[in-house]
């Protein structure tokens, strides 16, 4: 089997694990200055920013599981804790017994904007700073068609 592998060539290898280096440290280091400043982990901030970008800060719990790449389980215990610390609401859904809302509270708001200023400055002096407008745009491009072909996956 090992024989039949379409092996990565050395550019290719080298391109795949240069960014999942930057991936890995960027995503670390982000995370322990968010949890440093904010006391928010990247998860909560996570969970915290797309409810706060959505239509009344609320969505299904599977819905938000599926958007961050989450499983069921994962999702169902991060938001009880967040729930425990005021963060979120868990509504039932009216129509359908078996679904429920995850809604982000006025604390939850109030954290992730709090937070907000801190991350974009993170963002902007552990990469931004790091690559020119053209690098910027080619990587918004990549990133964007390759979502792209996993959304249609999916």
């Amino acid at each position: 089997m090992a024989e039949s592998a379409d092996w990565l060539t050395a550019e290719e290898q080298r391109a795949w694990r240069g960014f999942v280096r930057l991936h890995e440290r960027l995503g670390g280091r982000l995370a322990r200055l968010l949890q440093a400043e904010s006391d928010l982990s990247a998860a909560d901030f996570a969970v915290l920013v797309h409810l706060a970008d959505v239509p009344e800060g609320r969505q299904r719990q599977q819905g938000l599981a599926r958007t961050l790449e989450w499983e069921k389980s994962r999702m169902s215990h991060h938001v009880a804790r967040m729930a425990g610390r005021g963060l979120v609401v868990r509504q039932e859904c009216s129509e359908d017994g078996r679904g429920a809302f995850v809604v982000i509270t006025e604390a939850g708001r109030a954290a992730v904007e709090a937070a907000a200023p801190l991350h974009v400055a993170a963002v902007r002096s552990l990469f931004l700073d790091h690559v020119t407008p053209a690098e910027l745009r080619t990587l918004g491009e990549v990133s964007e068609r390759v979502v792209a072909k996993l959304d249609e996956e999916s």
